[in-house]
């Protein structure tokens, strides 16, 4: 497995330094700029995991190295590093996109724990985004896989009770007509009764609704279907 790369910002080297051989005791590939400018270039090279970045850097600010990060559409966590009292500074970076903050001076095993904590987030970040999961309540819909999941128990459905849920999933909270439903989960040109959304909504609730106590997709007389969550 590959190592994390972690890029450390921090114009005082013996900071920088301890920081480098802490970070790579504990298995991490470490890098240490030692200037905003520098930082930043390396930041926009991109392959890092995460970078710690101090807020007082000589001429080019840690803010502004942050904000054009973030400007540049670059979402590797960052980690502010700050001074004691300088509560605008951390308030500032959160603000810009921070994902954490340490304060000066830190034990080294917080700041180990804060990174473990940033890299956690940011892997299932990343592996949400690649495998595009849509949820309502406990009920989760794995888009590429092709897979359903309800209160983390596997759920089969066919094609075309996974394309069904799928359009409800993407409209949560919005109810759609049955002819809305039929035109888009069977197509325009397919003939038939709309009753056959209600045979295959029958289907979907047998699976995904009538074995938990709480019922997702919901029926508006008249009108068509809804899967809506808890708290609307």
């Amino acid at each position: 497995m590959p190592k994390d790369k972690i890029l450390v910002i921090e114009d005082e080297q013996k900071i920088a330094r301890i920081i480098t051989m802490e970070l790579e005791y504990e298995g991490y590939e470490v890098h240490a700029e030692h200037s905003g400018v520098k930082g930043l270039e390396k930041v926009l090279e991109g392959g890092w995991s995460l970078v710690l970045l101090d807020v007082m850097l000589p001429k080019l600010s840690g803010l502004e190295v942050l904000r054009r990060i973030r400007n540049a559409a670059v979402h590797v966590p960052v980690i502010l590093l700050t001074a004691r009292d300088s509560i605008p500074d951390k308030v500032a970076g959160l603000d810009l996109g921070a994902n954490d903050y340490m304060t000066k001076p830190f034990q080294i095993e917080e700041l180990l724990a804060r990174i473990r904590a940033s890299l956690r987030v940011s892997k299932m970040q990343w592996k949400q985004e690649q495998e595009k999961v849509l949820e309502v309540d406990d009920l989760k819909v794995f888009v590429k896989s092709y897979s359903v999941k309800r209160a983390d128990i596997d759920i089969e459905l066919t094609p075309r009770e996974f394309e069904l849920l799928l359009y409800l999933m993407e409209n949560k909270n919005i109810v759609l007509s049955r002819e809305q439903i039929m035109n888009h989960v069977w197509g325009y040109d397919f003939m038939a009764d709309t009753n056959v959304v209600d045979v295959y909504i029958r289907y979907l609730r047998k699976k995904i609704d009538y074995q938990f106590d709480r019922q997702l997709i919901q029926t508006i007389r008249g009108v068509g279907y809804v899967i809506k969550e808890s708290s609307i």
